[in-house]
């Protein structure tokens, strides 16, 4: 048996959540749900994800969640996919500090999200 691969996904707004949990899963993938930011480290350690997506905007733990992940050598290779509700400056300076690989706008998360996940893969 061919196993899906899998998506954790760190986001705080159950609506946009369900959304992107449900076009993931119609992507083929298995989605995760990661509720602690402080804890993306440990899970993406344990459950070995192709991808994490993470809504920034929940606020500076996630940044440094996902710092964690690309600090660690068992985690670092996973690719980060971003977003944020906002056009704020300083969460993305402080989203591509972290070590995100790709930030989009919610709406384009939901809108673009194969092409997107096919970029943030490629990296």
């Amino acid at each position: 048996m061919i196993s899906k691969p899998l998506a954790l996904l760190c986001c705080s707004n159950s609506l946009l959540g369900g959304q992107l949990a449900g076009r993931l899963q119609d992507l083929g993938y298995r989605v995760q749900t990661v509720h602690d930011a402080a804890t993306l480290q440990e899970q993406c350690e344990r459950e070995k994800p192709l991808v994490l997506l993470a809504e920034v905007s929940d606020g500076p733990g996630v940044c440094a969640g996902i710092a964690l992940v690309k600090k660690s050598p068992a985690t670092s290779h996973i690719p980060v996919l971003a977003f944020c509700a906002s056009q704020d400056k300083a969460l993305q300076t402080a989203a591509g500090q972290s070590g995100v690989s790709l930030l989009a706008g919610n709406a384009a998360m939901l809108e673009h999200l194969p092409q997107l996940l096919d970029q943030v893969l490629e990296l």
